[in-house]
């Protein structure tokens, strides 16, 4: 599970800050429950000392902490020191840290703090938390470590699993090199809930973030006898996976087809050799349908141009590059086919629908430049649905016009998510998505002293924090935004 992606503030405008990002998994064995955290540290983001032997090494101080109440559980305090370099001329690289915490089952606050030995800069904390929880009387699936590569363990280390030393991929991001998506995870105690004899199903395959669309061409399968503990160590091939968001599942099921243990990780994809294929959409027969009933080229395009807030990677690449040229039964069957999808018993039903929230897009966030559901709170609105509360600033004396809008439940998964939108360009009147801690998102850390660059420009550019002034409602938003619009 991605736990955080943070920035450790700098004392002065010649000091960088220092960029980590942190990940963990929870496992369980004989010895009882424990916790894996996977850190990485920016090369160029720490400073490198000359060494005795030319070289240079950077370090960085680190303290871990586990929390139940006010009690500490747990904690580890140490230098985390990078390998030599004899250049630091390209520091474009990240230097790994992996530990490991024998834990109880709970929910613990975890909490960590870093600092560069190097600087003089404050350590600023990070927390969240943490459940661990393996029961004993059913079955349980570990945390998924999402893996760079494996090799055989020569000999049994504190940090090899099932006789394999795993190097971690830290990141949820996959760039157009990768070619594989490698993961590790571990089920317990389906011996105890499967019968004798019996076989189950262990699959796991790619789907889409946006609407749990499952990719077959994506996915994998195999029946194992159940076991204390069943190993999973895979890869899937992604060359061929278009960029977008997507979930990693994995799956558990029994003889009658029913779920026993399931994890989702998300990721992100990003490849622009992908192209979009039109074997799934050539075969769809749309003889007496809605869409068949649509014979304007043109107002098919815009159609399928409206839906592009809500489509999948692939569907947008096909959006992207081939909808121009694409013929008129072309486009009908892609546009049968993209409703049929999302309802199967009623597609119509479903665009007609969705037509309608085009329609509130356009009347309440188009621009001189952009249509309704191209403008950034066009496109949130239609993916996610109207916000739980919604708060407006335009005339603040130190801040650029903003929105911050506020969701309880995203997703059905993601809880009290918010979106921050600016308009810098007050003649087109334009508001982009400045930042949102929402999964998949704009991710801006600076996104207060973003709103404020209209009157100030701050010297270290790394900086996350602002002074409140007169007039300056940004951080109350934020905290707790009202539908005043």
């Amino acid at each position: 599970m991605i736990l955080a992606c943070f920035l450790m503030g700098g004392t002065s405008a010649s000091a960088k800050n220092l960029w980590a990002y942190l990940t963990y998994a929870t496992f369980n064995s004989p010895e009882g429950p424990y916790i894996e955290t996977y850190l990485s540290i920016a090369g160029n983001s720490v400073k490198w000392i000359k060494q005795s032997d030319g070289k240079y090494k950077a370090t960085v101080n680190v303290l871990m902490t586990f929390k139940d109440k006010n009690d500490i559980k747990a904690f580890k305090k140490y230098e985390l020191k990078s390998n030599e370099v004899a250049d630091t001329s390209n520091l474009n690289f990240q230097f790994i840290d992996q530990q490991r915490f024998q834990l109880a089952n709970g929910t613990y606050n975890f909490q960590i703090q870093l600092s560069d030995k190097n600087k003089n800069a404050q350590a600023l904390p990070y927390n969240q938390n943490i459940v661990i929880d393996f029961p004993a009387d059913k079955p349980s699936m570990s945390g998924v470590e999402m893996i760079q590569s494996y090799s055989k363990a020569e000999k049994v280390t504190d940090l090899s699993k099932s006789g394999y030393n795993l190097v971690p991929n830290i990141y949820n991001f996959y760039p157009g090199a990768d070619a594989k998506l490698g993961f590790y995870t571990e089920l317990y105690g389906l011996d105890k809930t499967i019968p004798q004899g019996q076989m189950f199903l262990l699959s796991y395959y790619i789907e889409c973030f946006e609407n749990n669309l499952k990719l077959n061409e994506f996915a994998k399968a195999k029946k194992e006898s159940p076991k204390a503990v069943n190993v999973l160590l895979a890869d899937i091939n992604i060359r061929d996976l278009a960029s977008g968001n997507y979930n990693l599942v994995i799956e558990a099921r029994n003889a009658n087809n029913e779920v026993i243990l399931s994890k989702k990780v998300f990721f992100q994809r990003t490849n622009p050799n992908a192209t979009y294929t039109l074997t799934e959409i050539a075969s769809a027969d749309i003889q007496g349908t809605f869409a068949e009933k649509i014979i304007n080229a043109d107002s098919l395009k815009e159609f399928i141009n409206s839906t592009y807030p809500i489509s999948t990677g692939y569907e947008k690449d096909f959006i992207r590059y081939q909808l121009k040229k694409a013929d008129l039964p072309t486009l009908q069957k892609y546009f049968y086919t993209f409703w049929q999808q999302r309802s199967s018993s009623e597609p119509e039903k479903a665009w007609q629908g969705y037509k309608a929230q085009v329609n509130i897009a356009q009347a309440n966030f188009a621009t001189k430049i952009k249509k309704g559901y191209q403008s950034d709170r066009g496109r949130v609105y239609l993916e996610y649905g109207p916000p739980n509360a919604r708060e407006g600033h335009y005339a603040e004396p130190n801040t650029y016009p903003y929105e911050i809008w506020q969701y309880y439940t995203l997703n059905n998964s993601q809880r009290n998510k918010r979106f921050v939108f600016y308009s810098p360009d007050m003649v087109t009147a334009d508001f982009i998505l400045l930042h949102s801690d929402a999964i998949g998102e704009q991710y801006e850390p600076r996104w207060k002293v973003a709103l404020r660059s209209k009157m100030v420009s701050p010297v270290d550019i790394s900086e996350t924090q602002v002074v409140n002034v007169w007039g300056d409602y940004s951080e109350d938003a934020w905290d707790l935004p009202t539908t005043n619009l």
